[in-house]
């Protein structure tokens, strides 16, 4: 949980406070619209990634903050298929896209694990 909610964290403060850098290293059209997108794209990593930073403390898994489970699993899930997809067509920035993709489908299999096995307590064999 902790990983996730920093790179999440991370993502958000770049998307919220820097989105006219990132349009021009991405060679996008900057314009109102792609501006406020990223920044309310960045506002959505932000809540991702405190709501993450919260849970760590608690039970995740199985009955156990299921919410949160799911909406993380979700989240990665569609992101890695997403740019599984891109990797493949685009061949613009690929140093961006396969480190996005690598980090999201580790995520997304560890949120599948999480979300389809019950918490154990640490030192006991059940």
């Amino acid at each position: 949980m902790s990983a996730s909610a920093i790179f999440l964290a991370i993502m958000g403060l770049l998307f919220s406070f820097l989105p006219q850098e990132i349009i021009i290293y991405l060679g996008v059209d900057a314009n109102v619209f792609s501006i406020l997108f990223l920044q309310i794209l960045g506002s959505l990593y932000l809540g991702f990634g405190i709501l993450n930073w919260i849970a760590k403390g608690s039970l995740i898994g199985g009955i156990y903050n299921k919410p949160v489970a799911i909406g993380n699993f979700m989240h990665f899930l569609v992101g890695a298929i997403t740019l599984v997809k891109v990797v493949f067509e685009n061949h613009m920035h690929p140093e961006i896209l396969i480190s996005l993709t690598i980090i999201y489908v580790i995520f997304a299999l560890s949120f599948a694990y999480v979300f389809m096995n019950s918490p154990k307590k640490i030192g006991t064999d059940k």
